[in-house]
């Protein structure tokens, strides 16, 4: 599956320069600076994330048809923007995590959007992927209205490896995949509960990313 020529022009792709952590885009390039101000003030507990498109009107149209319009074809188009990226993160055979929904969650959606696009990407770059080594411990509110302080505190500790993954987990890299990135407050808490099972690195692969004063309030 592939983008209509009329699609793609309309779709608003990062690249250099940005965030060496976070993969914020830079609106110039600073001599001597790989990190925005953000992750040198508070680094993030993940190694390094990236975003290949900027979360806008077309992207959020694919986002929101995948998640809301049973267009689930859209995980192999989103995984294929996503795959070149992969190697830039320098990890030779990471273990490619999604975002774990709640039960609850999934019960209403009937999928996890963020392990379907992990599938996908997992098989196209031949990378092992487990969909239930990181898994969400309690239902949180929507994060949507919320600014970074308030998602943080939402969504602390609401993560964990399962027991029985955990070996699996235990000096190994991870490739953590989800759809958006908006203030990489769920990243973090992923990656914290990553870290505690004793993970190698830890890189975040999102489809898209909010940029600028919205990533408050979306």
């Amino acid at each position: 599956m592939g983008l209509c020529a009329t699609c793609w022009p309309n779709l608003s792709f990062i690249t250099d320069p940005y965030c060496q952590h976070c993969g914020v885009p830079f609106e110039f390039s600073i001599p001597g600076t790989s990190k925005c101000a953000a992750c040198l003030r508070r680094p993030p507990a993940f190694d390094k994330a990236f975003s290949p498109l900027v979360y806008e009107s077309a992207s959020r149209d694919l986002v929101l048809q995948f998640k809301h319009g049973d267009r689930l074809g859209h995980a192999t188009l989103l995984a294929q923007l996503m795959a070149p990226h992969v190697a830039s993160f320098g990890y030779e055979s990471p273990i490619v995590l999604p975002v774990p929904l709640h039960p609850m969650r999934i019960m209403r959606r009937r999928f996890n959007q963020s392990a379907l696009i992990a599938k996908a990407l997992g098989k196209r770059l031949d990378l092992p992927v487990d969909v239930l080594a990181l898994k969400r411990t309690r239902a949180t509110p929507m994060q949507q209205g919320l600014n970074a302080s308030q998602r943080r505190r939402n969504v602390r500790g609401a993560f964990a490896v399962d027991r029985a993954r955990a070996k699996r987990i235990q000096g190994h890299d991870i490739m953590l995949i989800d759809d958006v990135y908006t203030t990489g407050a769920t990243a973090e808490a992923c990656a914290r509960a990553l870290r505690k099972a004793g993970a190698g690195r830890i890189g975040v692969l999102t489809a898209t990313r909010v940029v600028g004063p919205e990533a408050a309030i979306l």
